[in-house]
């Protein structure tokens, strides 16, 4: 058997050495990959690439919905806490007012409302009545719709204020009212002197006072808030002619002839009697008055009569 010799021997070391560097940066590249590999998903997930990244992006599109969802709860939320004023007015041609004011009540008071104001007038021949109605305000659309059915609508007219922001501005006032309220028994329980307990008394007796006026003002908005306000006008139509002819009577239209026409001679006996008593003797008067001022006026000269202008003489033929 023969042995390599040393220059075979420096080129087999050689090739194992280059042998073990390649098989350890196959291993270094491999180790390598594998954390990109596993990170590549996740990239994936983000950007909407291979197939199971779209499942990814998929399992996390519902968490981005339930994000916007609960905002828009919260917007949906805000929304249906707003205090709304709603107010309105409706005219109906009915053919019974009776009738109609029963039906409009009993649907109003089932739907949880009632019947704040009415009035009623009748002319003898119809009968006109204006009823108020408290209406909660989620049922505020279904009221209208029920009233409009029992006649003829002529019209309608509804408005709506948010009053929110004052409600609230209503109780942050309280609250500090409160608390200076809190703050002023506090100090009256420590007042050494009669003179400062009794001015601590008068500024609670002013803080209490407007305590009371606020809460009486923030429950009237709420109160007008949760109930919405709708004045109804129930009215029955008439004929012009049919009215026109049951209030015509020939004996009233003589009797106010003839009414008329003694007016008449009252106002001439009556402009006659002015005329006989007072305006003819001031006439009189003023005419001698006139007179005797012309009379004097000429004797003293200062109206003379001009004498006529005397007639051309004659030609000589």
């Amino acid at each position: 058997m023969r042995f390599p010799t040393s220059g075979a021997r420096r080129t087999l070391v050689l090739f194992l050495i280059l042998t073990a560097l390649a098989s350890l940066a196959a291993a270094c590249g491999s180790s390598a990959a594998a954390p990109a590999g596993a990170a590549a998903p996740a990239e994936g997930q983000a950007v909407g690439g291979d197939g199971s990244a779209a499942r990814g992006g998929a399992s996390a599109a519902p968490g981005v919905g339930v994000t916007g969802s609960n905002g828009g709860g919260k917007d949906a939320a805000f929304r249906d806490d707003a205090k709304i004023i709603r107010t309105g007015s409706l005219q109906l041609d009915v053919k019974d007012v009776k009738a109609s004011l029963r039906s409009a009540r009993d649907t109003i008071v089932g739907m949880g409302g009632y019947v704040g104001a009415s009035q009623q007038s009748s002319d003898g021949t119809s009968i006109v009545a204006t009823v108020t109605y408290r209406i909660p305000v989620d049922r505020w659309e279904g009221a209208l719709d029920a009233l409009r059915a029992l006649g003829d609508e002529v019209g309608e007219q509804t408005d709506a204020a948010e009053v929110t922001d004052q409600i609230v501005d209503l109780g942050a006032r309280i609250r500090n009212l409160q608390a200076s309220e809190t703050a002023l028994v506090r100090h009256a329980a420590d007042a050494a002197k009669i003179a400062d307990l009794l001015e601590i008394e008068t500024r609670l007796t002013d803080v209490r006072g407007q305590i009371e006026q606020l809460t009486a003002q923030q429950k009237n908005l709420q109160d007008q808030a949760a109930y919405a306000t709708l004045a109804v006008t129930f009215g029955t139509e008439v004929a012009a002619v049919t009215k026109a002819a049951e209030q015509w009577d020939p004996k009233n239209e003589v009797d106010r002839a003839g009414a008329s026409l003694i007016g008449f001679l009252q106002t001439l006996t009556t402009a006659g009697i002015w005329f006989a008593i007072v305006w003819l003797p001031v006439l009189i008067t003023l005419a001698i008055v006139v007179g005797i001022g012309i009379f004097i006026a000429r004797r003293l000269g200062f109206l003379r009569r001009s004498d006529p202008p005397l007639p051309p003489a004659p030609a000589e033929g």
